[in-house]
């Protein structure tokens, strides 16, 4: 799979939501710089009244909401998201604390386009507890991944990694605050390559030329 993204402008990122939005944050700081080569054209969220609508809403950047509860089932509310989200044309889609799986509908639409990360170094830890598996685990290294969504629990194909030291007198909250930190840079660092330069997929190795 090749993704070459249009080269007349900047690259359409629609961003999905859940929380507060601090990743969504950082992306619509680094899309300020012209060079960054993406620009923010929606943010969607499963639920109404959190930080990360109204980050986006303070920059000026279109917003919708589909809440999970008020579609018929779990497969009309997927095609209901995917639908909304096409609207905007995007050429990359992002979780930034996205709290909802993609479903087939929207796998069928965006797979290959759609970037997730996860606070350890998949395929260790996958799943909702990766910093406190991690600790728990006692390894000394821990870390975040970008990847692109597939239909498994963080299984996707690894887009980028960034390493982070467990200190010896780590808990769960102070170990999951570096990570984020991590995670947070390597997000905007690699989507925007991605957005300025493409990407490839061939058997599961993802190449930014």
């Amino acid at each position: 799979m090749t993704s070459d993204l249009d080269p007349r402008g900047p690259a359409r990122l629609v961003v999905l939501v859940s929380g507060a939005g601090t990743n969504l944050q950082a992306l619509l700081d680094a899309c300020q710089d012209p060079a960054y080569g993406a620009q923010v054209v929606a943010v969607g969220a499963d639920r109404p009244g959190i930080e990360g609508l109204a980050r986006a809403e303070r920059a000026g950047v279109p917003t919708f909401v589909r809440r999970v509860a008020d579609a018929e089932d779990r497969s009309t509310w997927d095609a209901e998201i995917t639908d909304l989200v096409d609207a905007h044309e995007p050429d990359l889609v992002v979780s930034a604390g996205f709290m909802k799986l993609a479903g087939p509908a929207f796998l069928a639409r965006f797979g290959g386009r759609y970037v997730n990360t996860h606070p350890a170094l998949l395929p260790s830890f996958p799943g909702m507890h990766g910093a406190a598996d991690a600790l728990a685990h006692g390894v000394k290294v821990t870390g975040a991944t970008l990847f692109l969504v597939d239909d498994g629990v963080d299984t996707g194909a690894i887009i980028a990694q960034r390493a982070v030291e467990v200190a010896d007198d780590d808990d769960v909250e102070s170990l999951h605050e570096r990570i984020k930190k991590v995670e947070r840079a390597m997000l905007v660092d690699v989507v925007g390559r991605m957005a300025r330069d493409g990407w490839t997929v061939r058997d599961r190795r993802v190449t930014i030329p």
